[in-house]
């Protein structure tokens, strides 16, 4: 099973206005929620989301940055780490309960190198969320470097992590390259977050954020993503794809492109509003 969706869904448009929830549902059965990453959200936001969305929709849920090494300056939660751990679970309840949450994504940041300290705080996350389907996404290029590609899958085989399969510009030590294995029986992600190596690299920029995912795949590098795809699904039971290059608002084409190319016409999704004209 290949499902396919879009990190958000206030940047597209997709024919019935931008921002909407139950318009995104109508062409897509999966979507990553990237507020989450800033701000622990409210569990009424959530429970709103279930409510938008078709029976069989599935979320994937960044976890907040406090909990993968991101958040500069003051922790917001007084009570730390485990404060803040118990607030993101209390607020994705209503996901976990409708049967709607696919993982929660553990991207960690570009210095997070391969060494046993990066090792034991991995461990540790896991260990606090419990059951809560985990993936796991790496920046750091260490941990697939020489044989420490294999440890590392071996790694997170074990210890139950999803694998997060990335497609992204290859721009030295803060990028990572595609390695094409699964680690989890029950899913594996793919996130195609564009392959603009000058916007990748240039942090200091104002408008970094904006030109970092500019990028729109041609049809050849999603051909051969097609054939990826084919092999990873003899590995893994579900693959869940994110297209994460919204800078240029070309995220939902190449989604839609690569749907076509695999040949998936999703059932259960929201219905579309008509066109009157």
């Amino acid at each position: 099973m290949i499902n396919i969706g879009l990190a958000g869904w206030g940047d597209h448009d997709l024919g019935g206005g931008k921002g909407k929830l139950m318009t995104y549902g109508a062409h897509f059965p999966i979507v990553e929620v990237d507020t989450s990453f800033y701000a622990v959200q409210p569990e009424r936001n959530y429970a709103k989301w279930v409510q938008e969305t078709p029976e069989n929709f599935g979320f994937i849920i960044k976890a907040y940055q406090g909990m993968t090494g991101h958040l500069r300056g003051e922790n917001p939660f007084a009570g730390g780490a485990d404060q803040m751990y118990e607030a993101f679970l209390q607020s994705i309840r209503p996901v976990q309960e409708a049967g709607k949450l696919k993982a929660v994504l553990f991207q960690y940041p570009p210095w997070f190198a391969c060494n046993k300290a990066s090792v034991d705080v991995i461990r540790e996350a896991k260990a606090r969320m419990g059951d809560v389907p985990l993936a796991l996404e790496f920046r750091h290029q260490s941990w697939f470097t020489g044989d420490m590609r294999d440890k590392t899958l071996a790694f997170m085989k074990r210890e139950g992590w999803m694998h997060s399969i990335c497609d992204e510009p290859q721009a030295g030590t803060g990028s990572v390259p595609i390695v094409l294995e699964a680690t989890h029986a029950d899913m594996t992600m793919v996130r195609f977050h564009g392959r603009n190596v000058g916007g990748w690299v240039q942090t200091n920029e104002a408008n970094w954020r904006d030109v970092r995912y500019l990028y729109d795949y041609n049809p050849q590098e999603l051909l051969e993503w097609k054939v990826r795809l084919l092999r990873l699904q003899e590995q893994t039971r579900e693959i869940c794809i994110i297209f994460n290059n919204n800078s240029g608002g070309h995220a939902a084409g190449n989604a839609k492109t690569l749907m076509s190319m695999l040949g998936l016409d999703y059932e259960g999704l929201a219905p579309r509003q008509l066109d009157l004209f």
